[in-house]
């Protein structure tokens, strides 16, 4: 057998890269000082080229520079998958901040509600202008909370402060839209003893977002949803059920209030007051080491250093970077809704788990999936992953024309809804701005959108298809169904179905795709 006095780094080096990370065949060598065969996978070489620099070693010590490069390889790596992982959490975080500093709301007390329905001046993840909103935060810090819902109302959920789903409630949820009430139980409370006729659910955290749609009546207005919640939605402690204080309603449509969480290093500091303020069990470990691992930590002051600061805005830019890769350009065939990519319509949830699970939890969370959808979109409930025909919503997305290029609002553009959209209450187009996710802002039209109920004026063609026109200026004769797209802006447009049919989920029925005039 051929002994070495060192194990040549070249050769060392050459069987690394070779083999990629897999395991080493080559004859075991007996380095000087051992007395037994080493197998050659467990030696580190003297040398190894990597993309990120040259790793030096003496017979396994790593050199300072070495320790330098890794370490901040590594830091910079735990800094972009804080921001991927933890980005439902700094979602709800900001959403919850816009409630209590922007529109001056709070919990338990306070519900917001788009009495004219959302305009382009919210800054809400692909909010839509044509359901009622009903919005409101519980902080169950003090005891249980309950909801009152009334008759009637549409989807509706609650979801936890890590935009994790904890109940649904009207249509889908167990009420089926005849209205009742629900007992929201925090951290570690146990339910009261007299809790007959209460609908019960349980959060991992303090607070929670709660999100009620109402529908538009059958002249496409929103009179009905609105009185309907005004006069019958009701949110107060559980303590306070034999005499519950009044809510205050609060028109929230026209307000100028950001609810999207950063992306640049304020990102960490919504991260930071989220896990200060929460159970800490709510988090898995693994998900808070990584938050520790960058200086974000419970009880403890987040205060990079200078270095560490600029580290964590390189890792959030490029955090940035991947989420909307994966969002505008996915690489998983299941997040285009039809074979091929035809259209390149999208689901914002591939696989179609609202929990983003693989094989039912067997193959793991899909992260990619779950960046997806929270860089896109809120509310998160299995009403809207499930098939449920006739029941809740269902969404399609699409950045691209029919060619792939991505939608330019300079540009004239056509799609064309089949007839017959199966859809039991109505259908919408709603035009987004690819940089705030939020509805496209032009001052001629504060509502960019169309829907079947509320734009009765819509032409149809003579095989009942409606065919909707985007760009800067609106066609000759075509103003009716046309959306105003900006110059110098992109933009990309969701389709939605409210009641959806069978006909959408077994594909019987196809979105056409976006095309240039």
């Amino acid at each position: 057998m051929t002994r070495f006095t060192r194990f040549p780094s070249a050769v060392l080096s050459a069987l690394f890269l070779a083999c990629g990370g897999s395991a080493l065949h080559a004859a075991d060598v007996v380095p000087k000082g051992f007395n037994t065969p080493i197998p050659n996978d467990v030696l580190t070489p003297d040398s190894v080229r990597t993309r990120i620099g040259t790793f030096n070693y003496f017979d396994g010590f790593p050199d300072d520079e070495t320790m330098r490069i890794s370490r901040r390889q590594v830091d910079l790596g735990r800094g972009i998958q804080t921001f991927l992982n933890f980005m439902p959490a700094a979602s709800l975080e900001m959403l919850y901040v816009g409630h209590r500093d922007g529109y001056g709301m709070q919990p338990n007390r306070d519900i917001g509600l788009f009495d004219e329905l959302m305009s382009s001046k919210s800054l809400w993840l692909t909010g839509n202008t044509d359901t009622v909103y009903a919005s409101a935060f519980l902080d169950l810090s003090d005891g249980p909370v309950v909801v009152e819902v009334p008759p009637g109302t549409g989807p509706g959920t609650v979801n936890d402060a890590f935009f994790r789903f904890v109940v649904d409630m009207g249509g889908p949820g167990p009420d089926k839209g005849k209205g009742g009430r629900y007992l929201i139980l925090g951290p570690g409370q146990k339910a009261p003893s007299n809790t007959d006729g209460y609908f019960l659910a349980t959060t991992p955290s303090k607070i929670n977002w709660l999100i009620l749609r109402g529908f538009l009546d059958e002249k496409g207005e929103p009179d009905t949803a609105r009185t309907a919640f005004q006069n019958g939605l009701k949110v107060y402690p559980f303590v306070q059920r034999n005499n519950p204080p009044s809510n205050t309603f609060k028109n929230l449509t026209d307000w100028q209030v950001n609810t999207i969480h950063a992306n640049n290093f304020k990102f960490y500091e919504e991260l930071d007051d989220v896990i200060q303020r929460e159970p800490s069990e709510m988090f898995s470990p693994e998900l808070l080491g990584m938050a520790s691992a960058i200086g974000i930590q419970k009880g403890k002051p987040f205060n990079p250093s200078f270095a560490q600061k600029k580290l964590l805005t390189e890792a959030v830019a490029i955090g940035n970077a991947t989420a909307r890769s994966i969002l505008f350009s996915p690489q998983d065939p299941k997040a285009y809704i039809y074979p091929g990519k035809a259209g390149f319509w999208q689901t914002g949830f591939p696989g179609g788990s609202h929990e983003y699970l693989v094989n039912g939890g067997n193959g793991g969370r899909d992260m990619d999936s779950r960046t997806l959808f929270f860089y896109l979109a809120t509310v998160n409930t299995p009403a809207m992953a499930l098939e449920l025909p006739g029941v809740g919503s269902q969404y399609a997305f699409s950045s691209r024309d029919g060619s792939g290029a991505y939608l330019d609002g300079s540009k004239t553009y056509k799609v064309n809804i089949p007839a017959n959209p199966p859809a039991n209450r109505f259908w919408s187009f709603v035009v987004y701005d690819p940089q705030t996710r939020s509805m496209l802002q032009s001052k001629e039209m504060p509502y960019p959108s169309k829907n079947n109920k509320r734009n009765t004026d819509m032409a149809k063609n003579a095989d009942g298809s409606t065919d909707l026109y985007f760009g800067p200026k609106a066609p000759v004769g075509k103003e009716a169904n046309w959306v105003k797209t900006v110059p110098g802006k992109g933009w990309f447009g969701i389709f939605r179905l409210y009641g959806p049919g069978q006909e959408w989920f077994d594909r019987t029925w196809k979105l056409g795709g976006i095309e240039q005039l």
